[in-house]
């Protein structure tokens, strides 16, 4: 049997794919299988760390004939690989094709895809990660449903010095409801306020306007603090404008105010 052979018979052994193969040896997919083909060979150090993922001999895989199995296998099931500047678990559970748990950390960008996922490049329903994709998501860069980080962006709700989404909170926060020191949106409270309907801050700018500085077609003002503002007022004008808005927004925006 042939080094070609004895890579593909290992790797499928294994119940991994040439791409996983790839990632855990840090070569593209293609030479993972340019290698089965046998149109190219790899180099020793690839050999070696061959050797030690699927716990055979060196000599078995150089030399023709049967592979020698040596039991000092990296790989389990669930597998496991850590090597240097790599770190890969994948969880043997799956749920809808992708595995519970899936980290893949490493020096150059690493992907995980899994329901909860850790990676360089994280996509799961559980994301964390440098960038990161899914439903609940932390990462520097996060988009999500639920999303935390340096720069979230969320359908839903959003943390986050640059926070976007329906419910913003950040530094800047930019959403239908926001609550930031420069906050926009539909509903805003912040040290600036800048919103469409509502708005409540220091300086708010908005149809119903409260703060130490307010512009718009219904103002409270009050130089020395925004919290001296009454809020039993303020909740009244805008029940008027707005008879149909839901009272949590109402209570939201006036929160901060007596």
């Amino acid at each position: 049997m042939k080094f070609d052979e004895k890579l593909q018979k290992l790797r499928k052994e294994k119940g991994l794919s040439q791409e996983e193969l790839a990632e855990m040896m840090s070569v593209s997919r293609q030479a993972v299988s340019r290698w089965e083909s046998g149109l190219s060979y790899p180099e020793t150090e690839k050999i070696i760390t061959l050797s030690e993922i699927f716990g055979v001999t060196v000599d078995s895989l150089l030399k023709e004939g049967m592979v020698k199995y040596s039991g000092d296998s990296d790989i389990y099931e669930p597998y496991w690989v850590s090597r240097g500047r790599h770190y890969e678990y994948k969880s043997k559970t799956t749920l809808f094709g992708l595995p519970l748990v899936h980290v893949n950390i490493g020096w150059r960008f690493k992907r995980a895809k899994g329901i909860i996922a850790i990676g360089n490049i994280s996509t799961g329903f559980i994301s964390i990660g440098l960038l990161s994709l899914g439903f609940l998501t932390i990462a520097p860069l996060s988009i999500g449903f639920f999303s935390i980080g340096l720069l979230a962006i969320a359908l839903l709700v959003s943390l986050g010095p640059l926070s976007l989404g329906t419910f913003a909170i950040g530094a800047l926060a930019v959403g239908m409801t926001s609550l930031g020191a420069l906050s926009i949106g539909k509903y805003a409270v912040g040290a600036l306020a800048i919103a469409t309907d509502i708005a409540v801050g220091d300086y708010a700018y908005g149809y119903i306007a409260a703060g130490r500085f307010a512009r718009g077609t219904h103002t409270f003002i009050d130089n020395i603090s925004a919290t001296n503002i009454n809020a039993d007022e303020v909740k009244r004008i805008i029940y008027t404008e707005f008879p149909n808005i839901k009272e949590w927004f109402v209570n939201f925006t006036t929160f901060f105010l007596r």
